[in-house]
This record gives C-alpha cells, structure tokens and sequence, in this order.
C-alpha cells in the first residue's frame, strides 16, 4: 500500500484559486518538496544508487538535474542571463547533471539547487506570466505560463522516476 507522505515542508496546491500565479507556485513548491522528501533519509550510498541498469538516473542526480533545468528555465530564459555553460554539465560531458562523481557531496549539490529554486523564485516574483523569454534550442518565444507549465510537468516526470528509485533503492514507496 503507497502511504501518503506527510511532512510540513509539502502542502498541497488549493484545489480552488483565483491567482492564476499562485497555483503555479503552489504546484512547483509542492513538487520541489516532493523531490527533496523522496531523497530524505537515505545515506549516499543510497542517494548515489543507479539500481535500473541501463539508465545513469540516481536520486542525486536528479537532483542536480532539477538544479540545471531550473537555472535554465527561469535565469536563462526568463531573466535573460548569458548562461554559456551548464553547472554540472558541459559539450564534453552533456550527462554531467547525471554523472556523479566521487567527489560530489550531497549537501553541496542540495546547496545549488536550493540556490536555484530561491533564484528562480525571485526571477518569477519580478515578471508577469505574459512576459516572455527567448528558448535557446529553438529561438522560439516562451512566456513564463510556459515555463511554469513546463517546470511543474518536468518535476512530476522526474518525481515518478524517484518514486521508483526509492522503492528500489530501500523499498519506500508514498506518494
């Protein structure tokens, strides 16, 4: 049976809103706080576990992920940093988010991604969902209702990989 996880840092998203803006923020934090909840209480070892073969995927990694694909999305795109390079990756090692070296500390890399989420949370209270941003793989125009779409979709895929990750990992499983 799949237990419901309860802890003060996730709250749900009012199921009734009136601010459009406010319900996106709600979603992302409580998917941000579902990705950290799914990383509490293991070790590194834990952490750093690759358990589906094929795949470089680890909750740490993951989690360096989040940290590239916020820095992206919200500095990069919608406050228009020149952002050349990657944090963890680079054209030399396009998986380096995913590739956790030995050197890597947990509580290092927990650091940048919360330095993310606060930069894209301040980079979001200073725009409207109608300004837009300009996509770098496409050129396209991107508003930040997109991104916030985007952002909230990409942590609930990423959030079901972890789900699975942990049940392999320690046999947790919860929503």
């Amino acid at each position: 049976m799949v237990e419901s996880i309860e802890d003060p840092r996730r709250t749900d998203p009012p199921t009734v809103s009136r601010d459009e803006k406010a319900s996106y923020d709600a979603w992302l934090d409580f998917h941000r706080s579902t990705l950290l909840l799914k990383c509490d209480g293991l070790d590194d070892a834990g952490r750093r576990a690759r358990p589906v073969g094929t795949s470089l995927m680890s909750l740490h990694g993951l989690v360096r992920h989040m940290a590239e694909v916020e820095r992206a999305w919200f500095r990069r795109v919608i406050g228009g940093e020149n952002l050349v390079a990657g944090i963890y990756w680079s054209d030399d090692n396009p998986e380096g988010d995913f590739e956790i070296p030995p050197e890597a500390h947990w509580e290092d890399d927990l650091a940048i991604w919360q330095g993310e989420i606060d930069a894209a949370r301040a980079i979001a209270a200073g725009h409207d969902l109608d300004d837009t941003g300009v996509r770098r793989r496409t050129g396209e125009d991107v508003d930040l209702r997109w991104v916030y779409l985007h952002m909230i979709e990409e942590y609930a895929r990423h959030n079901g990989h972890a789900d699975l990750l942990r049940e392999m990992v320690d046999g947790s499983v919860g929503d």
